[in-house]
């Protein structure tokens, strides 16, 4: 027999107190337990007051009905009386200054209030919110008082460039070919100024040599051309870290060619078959490289530190993240989208092989995406298909190199070529492995 719940129906009111109540209990336990040590008397608010508080706001709101919202606006404003009065006493008792108490008990009505008008669960959701932030008092205010002026900065102009500037752009093609994209440009803008905040962010937290080394590895994820050049302007900055900046670029290479195998297999899984060998031995070849090179700067479970892991963090002068730098890259993908279509349009299908390498240049995505639907529809035969995705990626790894050797220097462009040989060459054995087992098979 199964047990219908709808033959036991709970009243929505009780429901919202109850929540009501909840919300209370939540922001007073923390409350509470923070202020657990004073003497009994000596607290503005513990955590039946909150409780208390929760429940108020609740009846509150339920008395809506009959008289619309002048007793949630009552009530409100009689707690806030009430709150002003005790803080003002605490404030002359204890002769400290702070409003957090009661913020939250206007707060704690406000929630009881919302989850007795029909949101139990969206107040009940907030009240663990606010709970867990008064809990987080030490720790936010050790993070403010790391954080440096220009950090700060750089965090607010990456908030006007992301959530003001980009939602205002148009996602629709302009210009020649219709290849100039507004939205889709700036969000490289975005993601070039983002990488570079958030190296930046890991350099600080887990030391200047390997912060590096995950910025590649997550910058791989997006775009290990934007990853690259963030990593080279770093190692151009402090050329102690030029090694530590080698590694990130390899990974984020490396991590390119693995995204770029699950694109492959996931849209057309014969081209994905045909690439897998190549792709993934060169992606393994440079993560191993990467890993290597980390291990011997001094990885974390290391016992003994490399001396090159005491080198110099971020310059104090240098900005999080170059706003010029990021401009530029987007007007470089804007320039190759152009070029691109206008080879296409002149050399028509034999112009292919072209295309992927002029689009190489900028990135991988768009060109193996179009090459593996092109295939996908048959207008393309796997071979030429296989053959313009290896011809984009060479292409993409003689950009990146020529970034990191100009930007970066020669130090950190010779690591980097290196590494991309050793790649090329492990392609080049897996792609005949896997040619040997298709004629073998």
């Amino acid at each position: 027999m199964t047990f219908d719940t709808t033959t036991l129906p709970i009243d929505p009111a009780v429901v919202g107190l109850a929540a009501a109540l909840a919300v209370g209990l939540v922001i007073g336990l923390e409350r509470g337990w923070r202020e657990r040590e004073q003497a009994e008397g000596s607290r503005v608010a513990g955590l039946r007051t909150f409780a208390l508080i929760g429940l108020f706001g609740g009846v509150t709101a339920q008395l809506r009905g009959p008289f619309g919202a002048w007793p949630v606006a009552a009530g409100l404003l009689g707690l806030a009386l009430v709150t002003i009065v005790a803080y003002s006493a605490w404030m002359r008792s204890s002769g400290r200054l702070s409003a957090t108490t009661t913020v939250a008990a206007l707060l704690t009505f406000a929630l009881g209030a919302l989850a007795a008008s029909g949101s139990p669960a969206l107040a009940a959701g907030v009240a663990v919110v606010v709970a867990v932030l008064l809990d987080l008092k030490s720790t936010l205010h050790r993070w403010l008082r790391r954080i440096e002026q220009r950090e700060l900065s750089a965090g607010l102009q990456m908030g006007v460039l992301s959530v003001v500037v980009l939602p205002l752009l148009p996602d629709q093609g302009y210009g020649p070919y219709e290849a100039l994209n507004p939205y889709r440009l700036w969000w490289a803008v975005v993601l070039v100024s983002g990488l570079s905040l958030g190296g930046h962010v890991a350099m600080r937290a887990s030391g200047p040599q390997r912060g590096l080394l995950w910025t590649g590895l997550l910058g791989g994820l997006a775009s290990s051309t934007a990853a690259t050049l963030t990593l080279a302007r770093q190692a151009r900055q402090e050329p102690a870290l030029a090694s530590a900046a080698a590694a990130g670029i390899l990974a984020a290479c490396g991590v390119m060619f693995l995204r770029m195998t699950l694109i492959a297999v996931s849209l057309q899984p014969a081209l994905g078959r045909a690439l897998a060998a190549p792709l993934l031995a060169a992606g393994l070849t440079l993560l191993a490289l990467a890993l290597l090179q980390w291990r011997r700067l001094g990885a974390p479970w290391q016992r003994s530190r490399s001396p090159q892991d005491a080198a110099p963090g971020p310059s104090e002068e240098a900005p999080p993240f170059d706003l010029s730098v990021a401009l530029g890259f987007a007007a470089f993908l804007g320039a190759m989208a152009v070029l691109g279509r206008g080879a296409h349009d002149l050399f028509g299908t034999t112009g292919l092989y072209g295309l992927a390498m002029v689009s190489g240049l900028a990135d991988v995505d768009a060109i193996l995406i179009t090459l593996a639907r092109m295939q996908a529809t048959g207008t393309l035969p796997l071979g030429a298909a296989l053959l313009a995705t290896l011809l984009a990626a060479a292409t993409n790894q003689a950009s990146k190199a020529g970034i990191a050797w100009l930007t970066g220097g020669s130090t950190l462009g010779r690591q980097v070529l290196l590494g991309y040989a050793l790649a090329t060459l492990a392609a080049a054995v897996g792609a005949g492995l896997s040619a040997a087992a298709g004629w073998l098979g």
